[in-house]
């Protein structure tokens, strides 16, 4: 399980549009107490269903 930090920094995207997935179910995650935990394989599913975020410098 994952934060939604660590979810944002494998996934390159932010914190506030991991939480967006998140709400609008598109990534999967499990609320324990205030915080949400995502899961790993979720991440990794999101990441070959969506595409890596392309970082052209």
């Amino acid at each position: 399980m994952l934060t939604v930090a660590e979810a944002a920094d494998v996934l390159g995207l932010s914190k506030m549009q991991v939480y967006r997935l998140v709400h609008s179910k598109v990534l999967p995650a499990i609320r324990t107490g205030p915080t949400f935990k995502v899961p790993e394989p979720a991440v990794q599913e999101y990441l070959r269903t969506a595409g890596a975020p392309s970082h052209r410098g």
